[in-house]
């Protein structure tokens, strides 16, 4: 079979987003790939979705944070984008998304916005809510262990 002519070819747009989660937490590729199709698809429904064609080209996470890089048709970025709003957990683990920047090539997407994400710089003793507890501490970002779970935090809270 006969490859397209260029002009005939879908032209892209790369989306480099930022992840964050709680310390624990763990995801995987497949997951977040299945609820970045859902929420395009609940937002924009099925013919909006598939106009969008949002799918996961890199994919990056550990210690509470990480990085991916998403592929959008050039003329549905503004879709793309608001369905990536809509994601709030991966696999029942609350999760939060930052675009970084859109870029039209992989090469350049990674060049300019990827590998900033920063890992678990500290894990120390804190005091919250009167009580000496463990805090997980990114840049000026702490996670603060409880008994009902993380509490997120900043230098100023402890």
């Amino acid at each position: 079979m006969k490859h397209l002519p260029k002009h005939l070819r879908p032209r892209w747009r790369y989306l480099a987003v930022g992840i964050e989660t709680w310390p624990d937490a763990t995801l995987s590729r497949g997951a977040f790939q299945r609820e970045v199709w859902y929420a395009a698809q609940n937002l924009l429904g099925d013919p909006g979705s598939a106009d969008a064609d949002l799918t996961v080209v890199r994919f990056r996470h550990g210690d509470g944070v990480g990085e991916a890089l998403l592929r959008v048709r050039r003329d549905e970025v503004r879709a793309g984008r608001a369905a990536l709003a809509c994601v709030d957990d991966v696999d029942g683990r609350p999760v939060g998304l930052r675009v970084r920047g859109v870029s039209g090539t992989i090469r350049a997407c990674e060049e300019r916005y990827l590998g900033r994400a920063g890992g678990l710089v500290d894990e120390r003793d804190v005091v919250f809510e009167g009580e000496p507890r463990r805090g997980h501490v990114r840049e000026r970002v702490v996670d603060v262990e409880t008994p009902r779970g993380f509490v997120g935090a900043t230098d100023a809270d402890i």
